[in-house]
């Protein structure tokens, strides 16, 4: 039976007070599982550039917040949600930090920024859960050499960084690093409408459900809290019922990897490169990886 994982990035304060609520019940009304990568840090939303088809559909407030605006720190203000997730039965990782500061700077960061900005993201993970994060999916699939390292050192069971088409054990400049990759697989709602311009969610949402059925295997989804889990709540609704009318299992991305066998996971090397529809480089996965 073929599955889809639903990966929900949750960048913002506001989509985290109002967008992830929405989420769970929705998935729950379709007894569809998810795994939530939370942002934990401050909300620097009015910093970003436009490094993403995402910004544009923020609210006014995100738009200042670092900038106009006092930064609210999410993990904070919001643990209680946070809770709530984990307690309703869905898997939770790391997103990031700061996820505006990730996003712009990564690329280019030194290794000791890496570090701050991972370990502070672990260390807010355990203070809301009281138990260390098992996944991480990169702010924007943004990553970069010693950020990947950290997934391995890090402890994290495994990651969903970088855009791809199946599971793999990733190779960077000729380093393996021991975490799996559970890259996304489908394009996002927000990739296909900055595409074509004219094009609506619904038309959006056609495609996705193509590809989910023409390309064979399990894919990973990833949705937003701040437009599924608001302004294309609806579409995301019709994806799930259809979905679900197509006897696919909506699961979290722990349930894919569960059913992995580690040791027989191909190796490829990543790369980065722009995804259609998104600006900037974000990780990718590359051709398989063949040592003598």
């Amino acid at each position: 039976m073929k599955r889809i994982a639903l990966k929900v990035d949750v960048d913002t304060y506001r989509g985290t007070l109002s967008g992830v609520p929405a989420l769970t019940e929705l998935l729950q009304r379709y007894g569809a599982q998810g795994t939530f990568f939370f942002s934990l840090g401050p909300d620097h939303g009015g910093r970003e550039k436009p490094l993403t088809s995402l910004s544009r559909y923020y609210d006014l407030s995100t738009r200042l917040y670092g900038r106009l605006l006092p930064a609210p720190n999410i993990g904070l203000r919001c643990a209680e949600i946070l809770r709530q997730t984990s307690e309703a039965g869905f898997e939770v990782g790391i997103h990031a930090w700061d996820r505006a500061n990730w996003e712009q700077k990564i690329q280019t960061a030194e290794n000791p920024w890496v570090e701050a900005e991972m370990n502070k993201a672990c260390a807010g993970f355990v203070d809301i859960f009281s138990e260390s994060a098992r996944a991480h999916g990169a702010a924007g699939w943004r990553m970069n050499r010693h950020a990947l390292r950290l997934t391995q050192r890090l402890g994290f069971a495994y990651a969903s960084d970088c855009r791809g088409n199946h599971p793999f054990i990733p190779i960077i400049d000729g380093e393996i690093v021991a975490c799996p990759q559970l890259p996304t697989t489908l394009p996002t709602l927000d990739e296909i409408v900055a595409l074509e311009p004219g094009n609506s969610p619904e038309q959006a949402a056609d495609r996705i459900l193509q590809l989910s059925s023409a390309i064979p295997g399990d894919h990973v989804f990833t949705l937003r809290a701040e437009l599924e889990g608001m302004k294309f709540a609806s579409t995301l609704e019709r994806l799930l019922a259809e979905w679900k009318n197509r006897d696919y299992q909506l699961v979290a991305l722990c349930d894919i990897y569960s059913t992995l066998d580690i040791d027989e996971l191909p190796r490829h090397s990543v790369g980065f490169s722009e995804a259609p529809g998104r600006l900037g480089l974000r990780m990718s996965q590359g051709p398989v990886f063949l040592h003598d």
